[in-house]
């Protein structure tokens, strides 16, 4: 019914496929997971500078340093800890705790003891903040 590949891929064509391109940055699990971390974490970081939590955001900001090498880049306003707009400090709440579970599943891939740890206790936090407007959990 469908007529077979007859060209090989460009992966195998470069020869990219089984690390024999010198030119070709190659990046093994372990510093994958760390990107990935390091982006998951600025992300929440990003949310919780929004919603003005000040400690949270430094101790965020200390693990994403420690991963990437170099402090992160933040937007500089003056924290207040309320957004005033209860709807829009839900949806932050909610942003924030997803982030911080994706985060715990990749430090947890990555067995990184510290920024799971932070992700959980991120979780945590925003859980009751959301519990306390009775919102845990929805979407």
């Amino acid at each position: 019914m469908y007529e077979p590949i007859r060209t090989k891929s460009v992966v195998h064509r470069l020869g990219t496929g089984h690390g024999d391109h010198p030119d070709y940055p190659h990046s093994s699990r372990g510093e994958a997971l760390d990107i990935q971390l390091a982006g998951h974490l600025a992300a929440l970081l990003a949310v919780t500078d929004e919603l003005g939590l000040v400690e949270s955001a430094e101790r965020i900001a200390g693990q994403v340093a420690r991963l990437r090498g170099e402090q992160p880049a933040r937007l500089p306003h003056a924290p207040t800890g309320d957004t005033g707009d209860t709807g829009d400090t839900v949806s932050l709440h909610q942003r924030a705790h997803d982030l911080a579970a994706r985060a715990l599943l990749v430090a947890a891939s990555r067995a990184d003891t510290t920024a799971a740890i932070l992700a959980a206790e991120r979780m945590d936090a925003h859980a009751a903040a959301l519990g306390s407007v009775g919102m845990a959990g929805a979407h």
